[in-house]
């Protein structure tokens, strides 16, 4: 698999400056058109404020792209039939030529091999509520015990099951530490009800956990920087505990089962909170690309 990194991206990366890899499954499955090129665009300025470089990550007619230009991210947004990749979708896609949007387990894979340390997303993958019963366990979590890179995020999505997430996180031994807080945040909400192990406080503190990792030779597995959406951009607690029960309510209802399941409830709370849910979304992503940005700057300093 041959990579194609962008000669931006490339050349930040061999001067050592800041990079901050960027998923495009938002732009292409996340949001509607013409919103999904905005907010891409969007994101990309949020990281080159903080003076960094973005490397929005998709593959295109069988190639891997680390870094992409706008005539790019305007394909990925308007074209019809990009795939969504997960890293186990990433060979086949690329000895058929096709072309998709990269999940966070195939952003982290693909930034990992292109060198990039840090990565900004919304919420991460993980275990499914009824685990017992589908045994449906997000991709994300194996993919990150394996790969070394800084994950920024709002933690988990609220739809799944958080304990067992945290659980199986520390099982795979991936280090989980909030930003600020030592509650676990809950995608939409600054806390999901559960606590962290560890908290650090600033981009330079994160960046001496990255040091030390590699320092003691430890296993390549991510650390995972849980940063909560700030509460007065939260979704409200309440109106989100009644939505999201009705729709696995709703959920279970129809019959709706598999990978099915994610995609049925986030349009179920997008549609039946007005948006507001979507607002929290992108709320979260802002922030947490722009801490990426000012980690990246950190961690190229030391």
């Amino acid at each position: 698999m041959v990579l194609v990194v962008s000669q931006e991206v490339r050349e930040a990366i061999d001067a050592r400056r800041p990079v901050v890899a960027l998923e495009s499954t938002i732009i292409a499955h996340g949001l509607p058109r013409p919103r999904n090129l905005q907010v891409a665009l969007e994101l990309e300025d949020v990281v080159r404020r903080e003076g960094a470089v973005p490397a929005t990550i998709a593959v295109l007619d069988g190639q891997p792209h680390i870094g992409l230009d706008k005539e790019q991210l305007e394909r990925v947004a308007n074209e019809d039939g990009i795939r969504k990749l997960g890293h186990r979708d990433l060979p086949p896609a690329v000895a058929a030529g096709a072309s998709g949007a990269t999940t966070v387990s195939a952003t982290a894979q693909l930034a990992a091999l292109a060198g990039v340390r840090v990565f900004a997303t919304g919420g991460l993958g993980g275990v499914h509520r009824q685990w017992t019963v589908t045994q449906d366990e997000s991709a994300d979590l194996g993919l990150l015990a394996r790969t070394r890179i800084t994950v920024v995020c709002a933690g988990v999505k609220s739809i799944l099951d958080v304990p067992a997430t945290l659980q199986r996180l520390e099982t795979l031994g991936v280090t989980v530490a909030g930003y600020g807080t030592d509650r676990f945040p809950g995608f939409y909400l600054s806390d999901s009800g559960h606590s962290v192990d560890w908290t650090l406080d600033s981009p330079e503190q994160v960046a001496e956990v990255m040091r030390a990792q590699d320092a003691l030779h430890a296993p390549d597995a991510a650390l995972i920087v849980a940063n909560p959406v700030p509460e007065e951009q939260q979704l409200d607690p309440g109106l989100h505990a009644r939505v999201l029960a009705d729709a696995l309510r709703a959920c279970e209802e129809e019959g709706v089962t598999g990978q099915a399941v994610t995609p049925f409830l986030l349009d179920h709370l997008v549609r039946h909170t007005d948006g507001a849910s979507l607002e929290a979304n992108l709320a979260a992503v802002r922030g947490n690309v722009r801490l990426a940005a000012r980690i990246a700057t950190a961690w190229t300093r030391g």
